[in-house]
């Protein structure tokens, strides 16, 4: 799994012009699955959001009791290697990548997080103010 952790002062997520999920001061994070991601993976791309010292005072959301607003992004996943239209074919299918996306937000949860969600396989507005900036890539593949 594959994330991109914004530090955010707020974020919304809107589907069909209605509030979907939407925080204050907390972590925007665009979450991507490929085929070979597990639950494990999930678990430790959850512990590792939770635990990321990127808020002000290098707190955490855990030390700082900050949301998360996780959005599903397949497009992590796109390859521009080649030509100029991004192949997907790294991305994981719904049938994959939808129980692994919940399987971060559960895992996230579990860990005793206030996670919002945008509306995994819709078209949605996702807005943000982000702090700093502050953005950090963090993949599964690259965790011990």
């Amino acid at each position: 799994m594959k994330a991109i952790a914004q530090r955010v002062s707020g974020a919304r997520v809107t589907v069909d012009g209605q509030t979907v999920g939407e925080i204050g001061t907390g972590l925007l994070v665009l979450a991507g699955v490929t085929h070979e991601d597990t639950e494990e993976d999930a678990r430790k791309l959850a512990a590792k959001l939770w635990r990321l010292r990127m808020l002000d005072d290098e707190e955490s959301c855990e030390s700082a009791s900050a949301p998360l607003l996780v959005v599903s992004q397949f497009t992590l996943y796109g390859d521009v290697r080649k030509g100029r239209r991004p192949s997907w074919s790294r991305a994981s299918g719904r049938d994959h990548s939808e129980p692994m996306y919940e399987a971060l937000v559960a895992g996230l949860r579990e860990l005793g997080a206030h996670v919002e969600t945008g509306r995994f396989g819709a078209m949605m507005d996702v807005a943000s103010t982000n702090s700093g900036p502050f953005t950090l890539i963090v993949d599964t593949a690259d965790l011990p």
